[in-house]
């Protein structure tokens, strides 16, 4: 639905939440309407245009075939001149089929409480007028089907309630035969006698809701596709009907202007080096040298290759490429100016040294930081989240924002951070211990039972040899968050975290915060940062013992009884946060990998004597 030129708008949401809850093809309850939220060939222009080169070139890559012109948009805003062109977002009602507020007490027997289920085509004006002239206030239906491919839909109630298909059009009413709401108690009977079922049989992974059609409503009319999934029962409000499939990046300072004017300068030099060892030879001319100097070998080839139009920056993972610049910076990283997009300081070791924190080789604080998140699409059931590296896979099953793609909604957040890189000599001895082995056995014993469980598992984790160093880290990420959160004068809910766990490149924990309004640049991180040995510590004693212990500490990833499998010693008593802040959805979490537990298995990183 969309409003007329002179209108109040239908209802009003923030525009970081139709990135990260709301986008399109997500539900959504109006002040007056149950509504699916348009894709993007509904959005009205408006929204500035972000620039990020190096996110943009990545979701490129992510549709087949690989689109060539992209740009980023922010989701148009309310204007506040009632002058200025109208803005918004057209949204349609769905579901079509609704029951009666009021219970039916003619219909109703004993325990059983009666309502009718009715088609948007019987309403008047909104109210259901039954055969005794009487209006009726509707309220919709909360249990919808949907399929695997974000397909959704009106069910067939009247082909649900005679168990196929039917001719039969009488009244259908919705019956609760109990006091929990449970699906077994909630009946679909119709009126003609012959049909009734349990909203329990359709919960059954069968084909009690028959084959997907393919619709898709937030697209608008005439937009089906071929599907033929089994369709599922989803329930509108429920925390499985929508998970946004988003890619963020942080922007890196910006070297290219000099770099490119450095290499414009001896072109005639470089410009038909080939590999590393063609460019060493050029770099060994005075002149060339002079020029290049301040640049590594990688950085000017990679210009050259830029120039030509392929490039070595490209081919490099999200992670991999921010890494990478968080350890390259000496004293300081990027321009100390309140507009800028970057700007890190080293912390002398002589401030956070400690026994504790042997294992750590740099802190740097993040004065200044800009990160662009980007949805490329969605799912349903289940969430597809970034690999390790930060890179969302090529095939996986999404569901589309527009029917032709030319631009992506995206936000950028501005915030602080605090970086924590590991000694990789320290890893590597630590991954080829004996006993962390065979933990390491255990959690992929789990990694093995979960793919087992899902269809769309990646295997990533296992293939990039880095479920070890990722679950790690990920889980002190966990600690150290919690016991920040504590001081830093951030919510909880608004720090986030980035793991770096790349073995040929390094590992590392970004902690920063990620809010797109004031409360993400207050300078709390960066001040706590300055006593970031204190915390580690309050981390490390707070991870050792659990109030489910011994519980946690001793489960068992692959129990098919608890079906936690991606976790080891976790638990929402330790180290399961928001899952805002979690780039994983807590999940690959151990905590007996970074301390000691009470089953004391001997595997941990940290030692804090």
């Amino acid at each position: 639905m969309s409003r007329r030129p002179g209108t109040r708008p239908h209802g009003q949401i923030r525009q970081s939440q139709l990135i990260t809850s709301f986008g399109p093809g997500a539900m959504l309850d109006l002040p007056n309407h149950s509504v699916v939220v348009g894709g993007l060939d509904s959005w009205s222009t408006g929204g500035e245009e972000i620039v990020e080169p190096r996110l943009v070139e990545k979701l490129k890559s992510l549709f087949d075939p690989p689109l060539t012109m992209l740009k980023l948009h922010g989701p148009p805003p309310d204007p506040d001149d009632p002058t200025a062109p109208q803005t918004g977002i057209t949204a349609w009602q769905f579901p079509e089929w609704f029951i009666t507020q009021d219970v039916d007490t003619e219909a109703s027997r004993g325990t059983i409480r009666a309502r009718m289920l009715v088609h948007r085509r019987m309403l008047t004006k909104g109210k259901f007028i039954d055969d005794r002239k009487k209006k009726r206030s509707v309220v919709p239906v909360r249990f919808v089907r949907a399929c695997r491919n974000g397909h959704i839909g009106d069910i067939d109630w009247y082909s649900f309630a005679h168990g196929g298909e039917t001719d039969c059009r009488r009244q259908l009413w919705i019956e609760e035969r109990g006091t929990t709401g449970d699906l077994s108690e909630v009946w679909v009977r119709c009126e003609c006698g012959r049909g009734e079922r349990s909203m329990l049989q359709a919960s059954e992974r069968t084909v009690s809701l028959g084959h997907c059609d393919g619709n898709r409503p937030w697209l608008g009319p005439y937009s089906k596709e071929r599907c033929g999934e089994p369709n599922r029962l989803l329930i509108r409000t429920a925390s499985n009907a929508y998970f946004p499939q988003l890619m963020s990046v942080i922007s890196l300072p910006d070297r290219n202007e000099t770099l490119r004017e450095a290499v414009e300068t001896v072109w005639d030099f470089v410009g038909e080096v080939e590999d590393l060892e063609m460019l060493r030879y050029e770099r060994k001319k005075a002149k060339v040298h002079k020029v290049l100097e301040p640049y590594s070998d990688e950085e000017v080839l990679d210009e050259v290759q830029i120039r030509r139009g392929h490039s070595l920056q490209q081919q490099k993972s999200i992670k991999q490429a921010e890494m990478e610049t968080l350890m390259a910076s000496k004293e300081e990283l990027g321009d100390d100016r309140p507009d800028g997009n970057f700007y890190a300081r080293t912390l002398s070791r002589e401030v956070w040294n400690a026994p504790w924190m042997k294992k750590i080789e740099r802190i740097v604080l993040v004065h200044r930081l800009r990160e662009v998140m980007a949805q490329v699409g969605f799912t349903r059931f289940e969430a597809v989240s970034p690999d390790i590296d930060g890179e969302l896979e090529m095939g996986v099953r999404r569901a589309p924002l527009a029917r032709e793609v030319t631009w992506l909604p995206a936000i950028e957040t501005r915030g602080e951070g605090i970086f924590l890189q590991f000694s990789s000599d320290e890893v590597k001895k630590w991954v080829n211990r004996t006993d962390v082995i065979a933990r390491g056995k255990r959690l992929l014993a789990g990694y093995d039972a979960w793919k087992d469980n899902h269809n769309n598992a990646t295997k990533k984790f296992v293939e990039a040899g880095g479920l070890l160093p990722y679950v790690l880290f990920h889980s002190f990420s966990h600690l150290l968050l919690t016991a920040v959160a504590l001081e830093c004068g951030y919510p909880a809910s608004s720090i986030r975290e980035r793991i770096y766990a790349i073995p040929h490149v390094g590992f590392g924990v970004l902690l920063y915060t990620g809010t797109s309004d004031a409360e993400g640049t207050l300078g709390g991180l960066v001040q706590v940062g300055r006593r970031i040995h204190e915390h580690v510590r309050n981390a490390l004693e707070l991870g050792q013992l659990c109030s489910n212990d011994p519980v946690c500490a001793q489960h068992e990833p692959a129990n098919l009884h608890e079906r936690r499998f991606l976790h080891g010693a976790a638990c929402h008593g330790c180290l399961l946060i928001s899952e805002t802040s979690c780039e994983q959805h807590n999940e690959f979490l151990d905590r007996a990998l970074v301390v000691p537990t009470v089953d004391n298995l001997g595997i941990e990183f940290f030692k804090l004597a």
